[in-house]
């Protein structure tokens, strides 16, 4: 599966993108929202096992694609929609993105392609994201994409000694302009 934007490739992972995976994911400023306190080299590898074993599920329910740059052919990220069930109509947004590109729009384009792959391709009715309430970036991405704010659940999720909240946040098929 591939899927190209004006800056961005869209692609299936391959065995070998572990390294460029580990690169950004040991990033402190990556890890600031995540639980992990580093990343190694097998955590990388499982990862990128985990989003190719993905591609072989039939039928196929989760779609996580390698994020890389047209003009530099360079991996800085990824981004997909991941459904509960193959028969569902709701899937869930999820990206990540080299904090050495963070703020430049990457993870606006690529969501983008994917909300549009998730509402033309799979036929969802309605697409869901979660984030960190302190991830700031996330949550401008979320509402450039004109997703609507549904709710905070309050201090969900303790890592790194400190209760975090999550905002919901949601778009419907009917809600959706490319």
């Amino acid at each position: 599966m591939d899927i190209v934007t004006a800056r961005l490739h869209l692609r299936e992972f391959v065995e070998a993108d572990w390294p460029a995976v580990l690169a950004y994911q040991s990033n402190p400023d990556y890890l600031r929202y995540y639980p992990w306190e580093k990343r190694t080299p097998p955590d990388a590898q499982t990862f990128v096992r985990r989003l190719i074993n993905w591609q072989q599920e039939q039928p196929r329910k989760k779609y996580q694609l390698a994020i890389v740059l047209l003009a530099e052919e360079r991996l800085i990220g990824n981004c997909g929609v991941r459904l509960e069930q193959a028969d569902s109509q709701e899937a869930e947004l999820g990206y990540e993105i080299d904090p050495h590109y963070w703020g430049r729009g990457y993870a606006t384009e690529a969501a983008r392609a994917m909300v549009n792959f998730g509402f033309e391709q799979c036929g969802l009715h309605r697409i869901w994201a979660a984030c960190l309430a302190d991830n700031a970036g996330s949550k401008r991405v979320l509402e450039k994409l004109g997703m609507h704010y549904e709710g905070r659940l309050r201090e969900n999720r303790l890592f790194k000694g400190h209760w975090w909240d999550t905002l919901l946040y949601s778009l419907l098929e009917q809600e959706w302009s490319t």
